[in-house]
């Protein structure tokens, strides 16, 4: 079962782009953690991005490290994250689930360990953030063996040889950045021009979707128009939750016209 092609067909039908959130799994901590993942589905999420929190996380700004910490201080354990990917798998069957997270966490356990683990779990696709293309031999490998999606990364920059590869390679989605630097909605995408995605479609890559820095509505109807087949929210997201802590009312409230507003602004056109 491709959820990722069933996901991007059903959205074409509808003349849409996709919206997918990302969170840190177990934050603020695991019960409302599952609240907040189940939250962003019925808001009108189309897939999901969770992390898996991490200690050292070279990629992220100051608001997804926080996120980590705030996990971290209940002694989450990956385990504990799978079995509630788990949970949110069997009451939505349908949404891809897209893990983005770093390479000591997959080698802790062993790569095909961790991959099977995730499998099992119900994961669609694995994005090893800290792993670049010409390093990505046994994740692929692990991929391949699973059938869990490996998601590459297409910088601003990337030469065509990296095209080129990414287009051999990718499947599921490809994670286009919107800048370079970490993660952090405080510094906005740069949406790239057009032609950089023409470039991994005639590479035949995994469609695009555009992350680092999307905050807002405006941002996701210009990733859309500029031929991305969506957008990743992160930093804007995690924001809400860390805005709420001592409120889990109006943190769900808060996701959910969130997510309304930037799912409304995937329709193209």
């Amino acid at each position: 079962m491709d959820r990722y092609a069933d996901m991007f067909s059903r959205l074409n039908e509808k003349n849409q782009g996709a919206f997918v959130p990302f969170v840190m799994v177990g934050d603020p901590d695991l019960a409302q953690s599952e609240a907040i993942i189940c939250q962003l589905v019925e808001s009108g999420a189309d897939a999901l991005e969770l992390g898996i929190p991490y200690s050292d996380p070279i990629a992220d700004g100051p608001t997804i490290q926080a996120a980590s910490i705030r996990a971290l201080s209940h002694k989450i354990k990956v385990a504990d994250c799978m079995a509630l990917i788990s949970r949110v798998r069997d009451k939505y069957p349908e949404v891809p689930i897209g893990l983005l997270l770093y390479s000591n966490l997959v080698m802790a356990q062993g790569i095909g360990n961790f991959y099977k683990k995730a499998q099992d779990a119900g994961v669609d696709s694995i994005l090893v953030a800290d792993v670049p293309i010409r390093e990505a031999a046994p994740f692929q490998q692990a991929s391949q063996d699973t059938g869990v999606s490996q998601i590459l990364i297409a910088p601003p920059n990337a030469t065509d040889e990296t095209m080129e590869k990414i287009g051999e390679y990718s499947t599921g989605y490809t994670y286009l950045l919107g800048r370079a630097g970490v993660t952090g909605a405080e510094t906005a995408a740069n949406v790239p021009a057009s032609d950089l995605i023409e470039r991994l479609n005639k590479h035949n890559a995994a469609p695009a979707l555009l992350g680092f820095g999307i905050s807002t509505p405006e941002q996701v109807k210009s990733a859309i128009d500029a031929g991305a087949a969506g957008a990743i929210s992160g930093s804007a997201t995690v924001n809400i939750i860390a805005a709420n802590l001592d409120n889990s009312e109006k943190m769900l409230s808060e996701l959910d016209s969130f997510v309304s507003s930037m799912k409304a602004a995937t329709i193209k056109g």
